[in-house]
């Protein structure tokens, strides 16, 4: 465990919301699809300077790559706006409307004028090359329990693409042979975010759970936010005393989240330690050694492949660094890995070898003298070898190259992105001012708070629940946080309690939440399938009397399933039930529990659950050997 106050352990984190209804700046729905898109369109872009005269680094790394991006999309839910064949339309007010009434919660100041920019993005996540954004507030606070952590500004933008796939080489391109494609969808973009950053008043790893936690818990408060898995996601920005700001994007899931800290707090403190021990170390200028000649013989299978499909096995030398290309800066990571990320996102090459790992992968003792001989490494020496197409793989040393350069440096500035396990990988290089400038296509934006209401808060509502609902504390947290809670509140007010005793909250609650867990794990049907207007369906049928209250779960299968008649379900008594079940026992005195129950299921199917027919079934056995 570390001392993170000693290493002076700085969090801020980015938490983006999505919201719900129309797009930010077209009438096209905030839906996301799984199915065939309609159309597809091609387009390559390219950096261009911004309004300070200079081009972002991030954006001009990005046009190296030289991608084709391929975007898909739909005709009846995506229009020429996502394609950028149209300017913007006015801004979606409910999306501002929303944003206003979370800055009023977190108690920042609102902008008098609120201005569009348009951030420079040439990874393809945008059609237009840039992403709509603007600086809504500032200066508001969140309470936690280790202390107050600034809110140092709330943004509304839009959502990019969706990505697809990533293909390196497309060898089915008519036009061009290793067209490096990237595929994306159109659905996700242009949906309202909400972007909320944090100061840096975060200082260890619970901490930064915990106001993740919160602020999520007031993002939900909000009727206009988008629920479910991938409606919101974190970025984490991380520092140490001695270092430099990263910023780690699309860290989900919040369980994890400390173990990000710590790992990422680990990797940096490593990375100084490096630094101090490499001191008065300096770099020889970037050789690049061909080893293909020497290598031929090879038994690598890595290598021999690159050698048939005539590629060329490259090497460099960094003086002074053996021992630490292997150096183990998180759990099964490696400096080495982190030259290898570099190459691969640089150069798009599948990885390196390295000194410190060798021998290993085919190229023995023997090969191992043989490259050392020829960089002219000494024991000090590290060497950095790449196979690959000549130009691959000299991009690739070239980075690898960079990067060991910053090492001299300690922790460079960057952007990362989360793994399941809590490790990072390298993206691309820190972005800095150039990338923003002025979009002259939206108006200005003069906010009137006057009319914007505060919600109820998510804890609020929990309370409320149990407090004047009688839901239990768990069952009130998951209605709390469920996709259906607009409709359970719509339910309870239609049904109160007093009018419909069997209406209770906790049988409300219950059918709008485990009901369609159970549903999924016991019957692999899919809830999704089912609508708010099924579930109004179903309250209206029992509050007409028309289904039993016992065999809800029938009927919610039914509807999935596109089987429900609502006169299949005429609602039998109780006591005729049990009528029916005590003739079937009399004719089949006999038979077996099992073999009585398949009998009373097929003549009262749709009339009762099987649980409920099964519970009356023993009633009638035990009568009849009483």
């Amino acid at each position: 465990m570390h001392d993170y106050q000693k290493l002076g352990l700085k969090v801020g984190l980015e938490i983006h919301q999505q919201l719900e209804g129309k797009k930010l700046f077209c009438s096209c729905p905030t839906l996301l699809r799984e199915d065939q898109p309609h159309f597809s369109v091609q387009r390559k872009l390219r950096a261009v300077v911004g309004e300070s005269g200079q081009i972002d680094t991030a954006a001009e790394q990005e046009q190296e790559k030289e991608k084709v991006f391929s975007y898909q999309g739909y005709t009846d839910t995506t229009c020429i706006v996502e394609l950028d064949e149209e300017p913007p339309h006015l801004v979606n007010q409910n999306a501002l409307y929303t944003t206003l009434q979370l800055c009023k919660l977190l108690k920042a100041e609102v902008s008098s004028v609120v201005q569009f920019m348009r951030k420079t993005v040439v990874d393809g996540s945008n059609t237009s090359g840039f992403q709509r954004t603007a600086l809504v507030a500032r200066n508001g606070s969140l309470e936690t329990n280790a202390g107050k952590v600034s809110i140092s500004w709330i943004n509304l933008e839009e959502d990019a693409c969706k990505i697809v796939s990533d293909i390196q080489e497309n060898k089915n391109n008519v036009k061009e042979n290793n067209v490096k494609e990237k595929i994306y969808r159109l659905d996700r973009l242009g949906i309202p975010l909400i972007e909320i950053g944090t100061g840096p008043e975060i200082h260890s790893p619970e901490q930064a759970q915990e106001t993740a936690k919160k602020l999520g818990m007031l993002l939900r408060s909000l009727s206009g936010v988008k629920r479910g898995l991938g409606t919101i996601r974190q970025d984490v920005n991380i520092s140490i005393s001695g270092g430099n700001r990263v910023e780690i994007k699309g860290a989900q899931d919040l369980q994890q989240l400390p173990l990000l800290v710590e790992l990422e707090v680990k990797r940096q403190k490593e990375l100084l330690q490096i630094k101090k021990e490499l001191q008065g170390t300096r770099l020889t200028a970037s050789e690049i050694i061909d080893l293909t000649t020497l290598l031929n013989d090879c038994p690598s299978k890595i290598i021999q492949n690159t050698l048939q499909k005539g590629g060329k096995i490259l090497a460099i030398k960094l003086n002074g660094f053996a021992g630490f290309v292997g150096r183990e800066l998180q759990p099964n990571y490696r400096l080495g890995t982190e030259f290898s990320g570099r190459a691969k996102i640089k150069a798009g090459v599948g990885g390196i070898f390295h000194s410190d790992e060798l021998p290993n992968y085919g190229i023995t003792d023997t090969d191992v003298i043989r490259i050392k001989k020829k960089c002219k490494c000494d024991e000090k020496d590290a060497f950095i070898l790449v196979a690959d197409q000549e130009q691959k793989a000299q991009r690739a040393l070239h980075a690898v190259y960079e990067r060991a350069q910053e090492v001299m440096e300690g922790v460079p500035k960057e952007v990362r992105k989360a793994n399941a396990d809590g490790s990072t990988a390298y993206l691309r290089p820190m972005p800095g001012a150039a990338r923003m400038y002025p979009e002259t296509d939206v108006p200005l934006i003069k906010p009137d708070l006057a009319p914007v209401q505060i919600p109820e808060t998510l804890e609020e509502k929990i309370i409320r629940y149990q407090e004047k609902l009688g839901l239990s504390a768990d069952l009130a947290v998951f209605i709390a946080r469920s996709e259906k809670v607009a409709l359970f509140e719509e339910l309870i007010q239609k049904y109160p309690q007093n009018l419909f005793p069997l209406m209770k909250p906790a049988f409300i609650a219950e059918t709008l939440t485990s009901r369609l867990l159970e549903i999924k794990r016991n019957y692999q049907e899919d809830p999704e399938k089912l609508t708010d207007d099924n579930f109004r369906e179903v309250f209206h049928l029992l509050q007409e009397n028309k289904i039993h209250k016992d065999i809800v779960l029938d009927v919610l299968i039914d509807m999935i399933r596109g089987k429900f008649n609502p006169e299949y379900y005429a609602r039998m008594g109780t006591e005729k039930i049990h009528d029916v079940i005590k003739e079937i026992v009399a004719q089949n005195k006999s038979a077996p529990f099992p073999a009585l129950m398949g009998l009373a299921m097929k003549q009262l199917k749709g009339k009762a659950s099987g649980e409920f027919i099964a519970e009356h079934l023993k009633k009638v056995m035990n009568e009849g050997h009483g």
